[in-house]
């Protein structure tokens, strides 16, 4: 049942989180309707904003990540340069283990946000699933499409007709089903609705033609809908493509103007979340050796011109939800990075440290080899790092070899000790000079 589109998801974990959000949503819609406004496309605004809000830990624990990731990359670029040109396994080991190390001191993980990015995708696809099945989990939008439903399943060749619709072919599976075919009513009636769903106006007005005897119900759910899905004039039902295309027909060019608004504001306010987010050094020599930076310039380019393509040929609602999405999430952005920018990373990558420690103390590590993780610092690395690069390979996998020895004399090789005592003794030679 989890290709069904209106029959509630029941895709594992995407299915229960989306019926959780749908109760959010059919208590949004029940108060818009109690107050006199049952507005499919405001109850999509206030629905994302909840949302959004719900997740805005998640969010504001990602963006410090991000913050001190941005502070952290120069000594991690900076190791990277330093063992640039050695590919021995020593060498290797050695990159690792410092850069470990950085990220320790920041009490980070290589992963990064990745725990966040996990925790909020289920969310953003069962959000997605909600709003564009609405009639699956709000009961009262379910409704409107009674007793139309009803009587278009009895009438003979119905099912043929509607499976001409333009997005018929997305339930193609449902039809041929065996408790289609085996006439469980409700599941019938789900079908329909879903193909229903996602008819434009011009769908709905060719019932009417088909079978005459349904004009007035056809007429009557229309108009329940059109109440519904009237968002500044528009009919969020329909794709702004088909509004287009009816506009210029009938030489309504305001609306074919409010029409366009959609995917243009979908793909500007993207660009402009996109620009708030915290980003990397501008540096196009390090873009050009960051592969991953790069792929998320060109991913920031694209993604505002794929949601302004995709939001002319979807129903308009889509749009407004990927517009209000962008506009919650630029505002929240600001605010995060005003409060961000107020904190004390040095206090924060103390903590860090201190955490850390604790952590590593129970492994037996003292308190003194962490604390020189603490200490590493961009400046000593690229220092290191220009001195390495006057010496030749002979002199440099010599200098391996014994700094390898004096790390591991007194711990195991490869453990966190040897990690600390490598930090120790790097640090001992460079205050020295």
């Amino acid at each position: 049942m989890s290709g069904i589109i209106l029959t509630q998801n029941q895709t594992f974990i995407i299915g229960p989180i989306a019926k959780l959000l749908g109760y959010i949503m059919e208590g949004i819609f029940f108060c818009l309707d109690k107050i006199g406004i049952p507005n499919i496309g405001l109850a999509i605004i206030l629905f994302t904003i909840v949302v959004n809000l719900l997740m805005l830990p998640l969010t504001v624990k990602q963006q410090k990540f991000s913050k001190l990731s941005a502070k952290m990359n120069p000594e991690i670029q900076a190791i990277q340069a330093k063992y640039k040109n050695r590919k021995d396994n020593d060498s290797m080991m050695k990159m690792n283990e410092e850069t470990q190390a950085v990220y320790a001191k920041y009490g980070v993980s290589p992963t990064g946000s990745c725990l966040q990015l996990l925790i909020q995708m289920p969310i953003l696809f069962a959000l997605y699933r909600v709003i564009y099945a609405m009639p699956a989990y709000v009961g009262k939008i379910k409704d409107a499409f009674f007793p139309l439903v009803d009587k278009l399943i009895v009438q003979a060749g119905s099912s043929d007709f509607i499976q001409t619709f333009k997005d018929a072919s997305m339930f193609g599976n449902q039809f041929t089903s065996e408790q289609f075919t085996g006439g469980n009513t409700e599941y019938i009636q789900n079908t329909f609705i879903d193909v229903l769903n996602r008819a434009s106006t011009a769908e709905w007005l060719s019932i009417s033609e088909r079978f005459p005897s349904l004009s007035a119900d056809v007429d009557n759910t229309m108009a329940i809908l059109e109440r519904y899905n009237n968002f500044l004039g528009l009919n969020i039902g329909n794709s702004p493509s088909y509004i287009v295309h009816e506009a210029l027909d009938s030489g309504a060019f305001l609306m074919v103007i409010a029409a366009l608004a959609v995917p243009v504001l979908s793909a500007l306010t993207q660009w402009i979340n996109t620009k708030l987010m915290p980003q990397a050094e501008n540096n196009d020599k390090k873009q050009q050796d960051n592969p991953m930076a790069s792929s998320m310039k060109t991913m920031n380019v694209m993604m505002p011109v794929m949601s302004a393509i995709f939001c002319y040929s979807f129903p308009a609602g889509m749009g407004i939800y990927w517009i209000a999405g962008s506009v919650v999430r630029s505002i929240q952005q600001v605010v995060i990075n005003k409060h961000i920018d107020k904190m004390d990373l040095e206090e924060v990558i103390k903590q860090n440290v201190e955490k850390n420690k604790k952590k590593l103390e129970k492994k037996g590590v003292s308190a003194k080899m962490l604390n020189d993780y603490a200490t590493m610092s961009t400046k000593s690395i690229a220092s290191k790092a220009s001195t390495d690069s006057s010496m030749t390979q002979e002199q440099r996998d010599e200098a391996v070899r014994k700094s390898t020895e004096y790390y591991n004399k007194n711990a195991k090789q490869g453990s966190l000790a040897s990690k600390a005592n490598m930090v120790k003794q790097y640090n001992e030679k460079n205050n020295r000079k």
